[in-house]
């Protein structure tokens, strides 16, 4: 089963940061969110990852091409250039396909122009901002549940300003950050088998939210599998701060691979 990472978007609401670098290469803590995600599912043994690049994909080309360096502590001969390793690190069996899926390209267009390069049965679909600590064996089985063609996963968002419960305007009880207590949104976790790809073309402007889900929906194809967890999306400096404060003390919700 291929796990394929959106990571071609421009990132704009990050202002200055994704000027050089694209979104999923975005620091928390010593690496990049796109690391954080890829561990996730590696936790769950799914290692075959496949990236469509966009915006700045040469930063991510460059960062995978030389990984071991990166990740690794070496020595160098730097007359004969010979590079011994003095460790290793903990991703020597992933297998990784950088593709170029267009500058522009709208995320329907993106996944049909990565055909090529799925499994027959199921694949699974992510973006490369999102963290949670979702079990992703969960997710797979119920998909298999209910065959249909797609499974979404819905996420409580976080409150980006604190969550106020009140009871005839006295405060009963206020969280800092908490998830708000009602609602679903679309958390970017997906399983679908192939016949979604029927839905889309490689027309730069053939998107997944905005006309295929809707399409499939009315149709009955999408179920929705509901993560009671923590989840979290770095979509502006703030978001991608606060995920850095969660890492540096420790509090990493989304770190369930130790």
């Amino acid at each position: 089963m291929k796990v394929i990472i959106m990571a071609g978007g421009y990132g704009t609401r990050l202002g200055n940061i994704t000027e050089t670098i694209p979104k999923p290469m975005t620091m928390v803590g010593h690496r990049p969110i796109i690391w954080h995600i890829m561990k996730l599912y590696s936790h769950y043994n799914h290692k075959d990852f496949i990236i469509g690049l966009g915006y700045k994909q040469e930063v991510i080309k460059e960062y995978f091409h030389n990984y071991h360096i990166y990740n690794n502590d070496f020595n160098i001969h730097l007359g004969p250039r010979e590079i011994k390793t003095l460790n290793s690190h903990d991703e020597m069996d992933w297998k990784i396909s950088l593709v170029d899926t267009g500058l522009n390209t709208l995320k329907g267009a993106r996944l049909k122009k990565l055909e090529k390069y799925l499994d027959d049965g199921l694949n699974m679909l992510t973006y490369g901002d999102g963290v949670a600590n979702i079990n992703i064996d969960e997710l797979i089985k119920f998909h298999k549940s209910h065959g249909k063609i797609l499974t979404i996963t819905g996420v409580h968002p976080p409150s980006r300003f604190g969550e106020i419960i009140e009871d005839n305007l006295k405060l009963v009880s206020f969280h800092e950050k908490p998830q708000t207590s009602a609602g679903l949104i679309n958390g970017g976790f997906f399983v679908f088998d192939k016949r979604l790809l029927n839905y889309l073309t490689e027309d730069e402007n053939c998107d997944l939210e905005s006309g295929v889900f809707g399409e499939l929906a009315k149709s009955g194809e999408i179920m929705v599998y509901k993560h009671i967890g923590e989840w979290e999306c770095v979509d502006t400096e703030r978001d991608l701060k606060h995920l850095n404060k969660l890492w540096s003390e420790g509090k990493p919700f989304w770190k369930i691979w130790e």
